[in-house]
């Protein structure tokens, strides 16, 4: 079985069509936009936190649903640590298409001050 609403299809006009359910509903776009912002992925506990909605239940339909379309990777820890999800590359992809702005994991350290004046002085 590989139709269905949370499959992700082949047809450039039905994946149109199934990115503006996607872009329609807010859970889904932002659970999106929060993973997309941590290196690391984000626990389950973790992106209801974010989420802020204080309602598990649709924490877990929004990345079962993220999930199922291929748009989110679940990583397990054989250590012991938390597992959590992440976008996958079409997810990064989608993300950037709803958004229209390119999908890039920003740096959670940035470059000391200094480093980024030195920067433009070598460009003249």
């Amino acid at each position: 079985m590989n139709t269905g609403l949370w499959i992700w299809p082949t047809d450039a006009k039905a994946q149109r069509k199934l990115l503006q359910t996607v872009a329609a509903s807010p859970h889904l776009l932002q659970a999106m936009t929060f993973l997309m912002k941590s290196k690391e992925g984000l626990s389950n506990s973790e992106l209801d936190e974010l989420m802020a909605d204080n309602s598990n239940w649709m924490t877990l339909w929004t990345v079962r649903q993220l999930t199922s379309l291929g748009f989110v990777e679940y990583k397990i820890d054989f250590f012991g640590g938390p597992a959590v999800y992440q976008l996958s590359e079409l997810g990064r992809n989608m993300l950037g298409t709803l958004t229209g702005q390119p999908a890039q994991v920003k740096p959670l350290v940035q470059a000391p001050p200094s480093a980024q004046a030195a920067a433009p002085a070598a460009k003249r």
